[in-house]
């Protein structure tokens, strides 16, 4: 007789999991709340412990209903008298608490048959929000908690300093709001804080008075006073900044400590030549920064410095001495920038200076004819291009500079350090100078070009007059047109600035085709004008710049090309159509093309309504000042650090919990720290210093993948 036993089926054990299992093995949440938690980051239990409230409600302070008044936040504790739906034009759950000192109404018009669920007579409830009086005193939607079966137990909602998470629309269709956050995050504190590794060695945290990090994470969400808050923000701040800073020091130290550069070892006569050629004397602040540059090229380490300044500081004039410098010594030079446009302008500026000193400058961008490119290529190789100017055609496998000796990379906010790396490594340690005329507040440029050494042109050449702006709506075209004729009538020249984005390009070009034709054919038909634009060959560019600069045009109107360019010092009015569609440093650069010579120069803004309350902050701010630092202020606030500075392209991770620019003081004692630590222990090693590379080497190395880029 055969016996058939079956079998009884074994629940599978659930997994065993600690920080780094996915957040949906977490009680709450599951595979599609999991899903759309991942659109704001969080994948893991540890995403979810740092995901960091937006603000704060203090609900602690308790009211009888007799004090609660009016159009005040309140929150009081009563019983259940009754509850139950109301009919009516708007249909709503009505529940009635009474504390012994009288009534309130608490009134859901959506999500009424979820929350009626959770009341029964009897109960003893928290309720906490907005007092208004209708038929009596009225809280519509208020957040509760029951607490007849709690004991006294820990509240999350009200009764106590609340957390506000970021939420989506999403996440709000799946309960997955303030309140819904609470209740996942509570319970994954509650297990797994005591699994979160401490970051920070116990000096750094005693030095910067810091809180240990489990009190930090639970202070963050469930803070006991606003103080508590303040101050586990700080530290989870300070975390971020400090790995950040250790990024750069490292990142810093490597360059340092790499073998010996070249030394340059004169300043000749074309330097000499160079500065008699120029019609005017090199501020102070230039001249200052001439001998930051010229003592790192004289000496063996590698230069790796950053130059800002402000539009028409005179940036170009300092990079053309560097060049003359590696030149004289025997070496190529190389400028890379981020488009052809500005590539082109810039090749056309130093041509014009250094042809007369019998320096050979070449262009390589990445639209040039084939035989062109070809021929460029061999000048190159055989050292017959003195100085090499172009865009990322220059990192191109093929491009082989043979005596490559210094690199300048314009605009270093717009290539990553990656690309910098890649041209640096045509040469044999080459000096490296970096240019940006978006000026940064120092502490800002100290982090995010930590690696480097910052030279600021921070002075203006004399005699520049403050280009006066204002800003007008479409309706003034006419009294604007009347404006431009009395200009030109003077003897000055006006550019007329057409925006150009990349998604609507072609859009965007024909409105200014269109624009052009209309103003010369009805408007200003007895003026010279002329038309520039991106999609115009080099050749016909390089015409239209140089007769507009010769006096040849009394109008030009062109696309965003001219936002860097030659000097026109006769043009005095810049007129940006439609500026509420540009960015903040982008009308700022546009304004700097006027104002170069001694007459009085002007700036319209011309808006179309209606306007983002975004467009209305940084037309205010164009209008309210001519100073740049200012201007990347307000930029920075309205940008935020990471669009501004395009931190993904500087191999750093984006900031979540820290800002750059309203924690100043923490990001300079995080400077401070890890400075000083990579300083007195570059690899690590010691045994203070175990946590800190354990914590980098697990938690930040992956983010700071280029650390060995530079």
């Amino acid at each position: 007789m055969n016996v058939v036993t079956r079998q009884k089926s074994v629940k599978p054990l659930s997994p065993q999991i600690d920080l780094f299992s996915p957040v949906q093995y977490l009680k709450g949440v599951g595979p599609k709340r999991a899903a759309l938690l991942r659109t704001v980051g969080i994948v893991s239990i540890e995403d979810l412990l740092y995901y960091i409230p937006r603000r704060y409600l203090d609900r602690r302070l308790l009211a009888p209903i007799s004090h609660i008044k009016v159009n005040t936040e309140a929150t009081v504790v009563g019983q259940v008298e009754t509850f139950g739906f109301t009919e009516g034009r708007r249909p709503r759950f009505v529940v009635i608490l009474n504390d012994g000192t009288g009534m309130l109404q608490c009134v859901w018009f959506q999500g009424a048959h979820f929350v009626q669920k959770a009341f029964h007579v009897g109960d003893t409830v928290v309720v906490s929000g907005p007092v208004r009086f209708y038929r009596g005193k009225q809280m519509t939607h208020p957040e509760f908690e029951i607490l007849s079966n709690s004991h006294g137990g820990d509240l999350l909602h009200t009764g106590r300093i609340i957390p506000l998470y970021p939420s989506t629309a999403e996440l709000k269709a799946r309960y997955l709001d303030s309140r819904g956050f609470r209740r996942i995050i509570k319970p994954a504190l509650d297990r797994f804080l005591k699994l979160v590794p401490e970051t920070l060695p116990e000096s750094i945290r005693e030095r910067c008075h810091l809180l240990p990090l489990c009190e930090a994470v639970r202070g963050i969400h469930f803070p006991e006073t606003m103080d508590g808050a303040e101050k586990a923000r700080q530290r989870l701040d300070f975390d971020e900044l400090f790995y950040l800073e250790l990024m750069l020091a490292r990142r810093k130290r490597k360059w340092t400590e790499a073998q010996d550069g070249i030394a340059f070892k004169k300043v000749g006569e074309k330097v000499r030549e160079l500065l008699d050629l120029l019609s005017f004397e090199l501020t102070e602040a230039q001249k200052r920064v001439v001998k930051e540059i010229w003592s790192d090229m004289k000496s063996k380490r590698s230069m790796n410095r950053l130059l800002q300044g402000d539009v028409g500081s005179g940036k170009t004039v300092v990079a053309l001495i560097a060049i003359l410098i590696a030149v004289e010594n025997g070496y190529q030079a190389a400028l890379m920038a981020p488009t052809e446009i500005l590539a082109e302008q810039h090749y056309l500026t130093v041509r014009h200076v250094l042809k007369d000193l019998g320096v050979t400058v070449i262009l390589l961008v990445g639209s040039m004819r084939k035989s062109s490119r070809q021929k460029a290529l061999e000048a190159i190789g055989k050292g017959e291009a003195e100085v090499i100017i172009g865009t990322h055609a220059l990192i191109q496998e093929d491009v082989a500079i043979g005596r490559l000796g210094l690199v300048i990379i314009d605009e270093q906010h717009r290539f990553g350090v990656q690309q910098r790396a890649i041209l640096r490594e045509k040469g044999l340690q080459p000096d490296v100078l970096v240019m940006t005329a978006t000026p940064i507040p120092r502490t800002l440029a100290l982090t995010v070009y930590g690696d480097l050494d910052v030279s600021v042109i921070d002075e203006m050449p004399p005699g520049r007059k403050e280009v006066k702006t204002v800003w007008k709506s479409d309706q003034h075209r006419d009294e604007i047109y009347s404006f431009l004729r009395d200009q030109v009538r003077n003897g000055g020249q006006v550019y007329i600035v057409y925006p150009l984005v990349e998604e609507s390009e072609k859009i965007d070009l024909k409105a200014a085709k269109e624009s052009y034709e209309h103003l010369r054919s009805e408007i200003f038909f007895d003026l010279r004008m002329a038309l520039i634009h991106g999609q115009m060959g080099s050749e016909a560019k390089d015409r239209v710049m140089a007769l507009f600069k010769a006096g040849g045009i009394d109008i030009l109107v062109s696309t965003t090309v001219i936002e860097v360019g030659v000097d026109v010092p006769n043009a005095t009015v810049m007129i940006i159509e439609h500026a509420e569609r540009f960015g903040l440093s982008q009308l700022h650069q546009l304004r700097g093309r006027v104002g170069r010579g001694p007459r009085q120069s002007y700036c319209i803004l011309l808006a179309r309504y209606p306007i983002s309350e975004e467009a209305k902050q940084r037309l205010r701010a164009i209008r309210g000042s001519t100073d740049g630092f200012k201007i990347a202020e307000a930029d920075l606030k309205l940008r935020g650090p990471g669009e501004f500075f395009g931190t993904r392209q500087h191999g750093m991770p984006e900031l979540k919990i820290a800002n750059m620019i309203t924690d100043a003081s923490l990001l300079s004692a995080a400077r401070r720290e890890a400075f000083s630590t990579v300083e007195q222990d570059p690899e690590l090693k010691a045994s203070e210093n175990t946590i800190i590379r354990r914590t980098f080497e697990t938690k930040y190395k992956g983010k700071f993948e280029l650390v060995d880029v530079g």
